[in-house]
């Protein structure tokens, strides 16, 4: 299917299957280009030649926040920090730790801050109940504000022609006070 393009000046431009193909092609690159990718930091030199072993230290470290950069689990940090992190657990996975031990040690070492997702307990249930709590009073909030809107007075009529008359004449004197 061929179509034209009239333009204002100059000649006529014939478009078809072929240019609406080589768009499609070029946005669908453009995606893939911008596309998210596994970033992941961890060096060659790291991995653990286990498989399973390996395997194991990546899903630990999801759940391990870099201490430098703070949102980024230490897989995807190029943090020093967490290449030290990243090899503190490949190194008590190979002494034979389960995962909850290589948890624990780091934890131990560095603190609850070191989770990506702290357990719930005493220090931290504030942080679990705030953010759900502060979207329920913004939601009452919203509510409210909309209910008092809904019972607003309707606007008054508009001014008469005698009504605007006066209006007109009273800004006239104001004027000519203020000048004065």
């Amino acid at each position: 299917m061929t179509g034209w393009i009239e333009s204002g000046k100059g000649p006529r431009r014939r478009f078809g299957a072929g240019v609406v193909m080589r768009w499609l092609l070029l946005l669908a690159v453009g995606f893939l280009l911008l596309a998210p990718r596994e970033a992941g930091a961890v060096r060659p030199d790291e991995m653990l030649s286990d498989p399973a072993l390996e395997a194991r230290a990546r899903e630990i470290s999801k759940g391990l926040r870099c201490l430098v950069c703070r949102n980024e689990n230490i897989d995807d940090s190029n943090a020093d920090l967490a290449r030290d992190l990243r090899l503190l657990v490949r190194e008590r996975l190979k002494a034979g730790d389960s995962d909850e031990e290589v948890v624990q040690y780091i934890v131990d070492r560095y603190g609850e801050y070191v989770l990506l997702k702290p357990p719930v307990n005493g220090a931290t249930i504030w942080l679990w109940i705030a953010g759900p709590a502060l979207l329920v009073i913004g939601l009452v909030i919203a509510f409210l504000y909309a209910r008092r809107r809904a019972r607003a007075p309707e606007p008054a009529a508009p001014l008469s022609a005698e009504e605007e008359a006066r209006l007109a004449r009273l800004l006239e004197e104001g004027e000519g006070t203020r000048k004065g």
